[in-house]
């Protein structure tokens, strides 16, 4: 039987907030603001919500990245971000963790080499001031 080694992001704790990782590229887009169908609440239903969403991808990582390394040694920001602002219009998400499984699904589908997505969710109509409400949801491969 073959061994494989897979590459894969693990952060250890090593104490005052230090942390350790194994090879590992992630690619992020944050703060990106979208109005989705969300919410239980009868004045929630109606009317897309406006949400700030980041996400965290998890790559398989090279050994090397030289000056001409090409794209597809990596993966394309603009996938991440398509897979956060073109959710289905006519779908109402009950829960914003619908939403956050629907992106990671979205990107673990997209591409074999995503081996962690990580979606943190902000529902704007509900936070006040520079309050954050919302959910962050992580799924890897393993």
């Amino acid at each position: 039987m073959e061994a494989r080694l897979v590459a894969v992001c693990v952060n250890l704790s090593m104490g005052r907030g230090m942390t350790a990782r194994s090879d590992c590229l992630t690619l992020e887009v944050a703060n990106l603001e979208v109005p989705v169908l969300t919410g239980i609440y009868s004045e929630e239903t109606h009317l897309p919500q406006p949400l700030r969403i980041s996400v965290k991808v998890d790559l398989d990582c090279a050994d090397h990245y030289a000056p001409d390394t090409p794209l597809s040694a990596s993966k394309n920001y603009m996938d991440l971000k398509r897979a956060m602002s073109h959710l289905p219009e006519a779908v109402h998400f009950v829960l914003i963790e619908a939403v956050a499984d629907h992106i990671i699904e979205t990107l673990m589908v997209q591409d074999k080499r995503v081996q962690g997505v990580e979606v943190k969710i902000v529902k704007l109509a509900i936070a006040d001031g520079d309050e954050e409400i919302g959910i962050t949801m992580y799924r890897s491969r393993a």
